[in-house]
């Protein structure tokens, strides 16, 4: 998408052990008119999976999710990382590494937002190791709902997400594909 990859050339920063910032744009403060337009190229490319809900990390996948949502005319969930007071005491969790945070997260659902019989669209900013994208997938299976996409603003392929996701058969789309940050630079390639 090349509305993301003039952004991502733009304003993106190498931090160098893989870390992108897209602070400005994405996952800090965010650009409503650049997340509606992810969410509408998301959105057309699992038009037809038949999707009854959106999952999603908190926070940063939230606003993909969101637009993306929008044109799917479907809800948003998310997984929280800290369990709040509202939240009943059995809950679907897990745990996953996060490589900005630099430990393990816990990925917590309550089971009154997703069930059984939901056909559940993921949709992330980014798909680096797969990790996370990982544990929202065994968050829906426990739930007893079926994955029927992933879908990313950002894949950082050097990190090998996609190949760890090859063994859920489940299919994942990226608008944005990075194939290096070596050297401090911002490699961007096909999808």
């Amino acid at each position: 998408m090349e509305e993301l990859k003039l952004r991502i050339r733009q304003d993106g920063r190498n931090l160098g052990n893989g870390i992108l910032k897209v602070d400005g744009f994405i996952n800090h403060q965010v650009d409503p008119a650049l997340m509606e337009s992810c969410g509408k190229e998301l959105a057309s490319r699992f038009a037809n999976l038949g999707a009854t809900k959106i999952l999603t990390a908190e926070i940063s996948g939230i606003a993909p999710a969101l637009m993306t949502a929008r044109y799917l005319g479907l809800p948003v969930v998310y997984a929280r990382k800290t369990k709040p007071i509202t939240m009943p005491d059995q809950v679907f969790l897990t745990l996953a590494p996060s490589h900005t945070k630099g430990r393990m997260v816990e990925l917590i659902i309550s089971p009154e937002y997703l069930a059984g019989h939901e056909r559940v669209l993921i949709i992330d900013d980014f798909l680096a190791s797969g990790a996370t994208i990982l544990g929202l997938i065994r968050l829906a299976q426990t739930a007893g709902a079926v994955v029927v996409g992933v879908g990313t603003l950002i894949e950082k392929v050097f990190e090998g997400g996609r190949a760890t996701l090859e063994a859920v058969n489940i299919p994942v789309e990226s608008l944005v594909c990075i194939t290096s940050m070596d050297d401090g630079q911002i490699i961007l390639g096909d999808c």
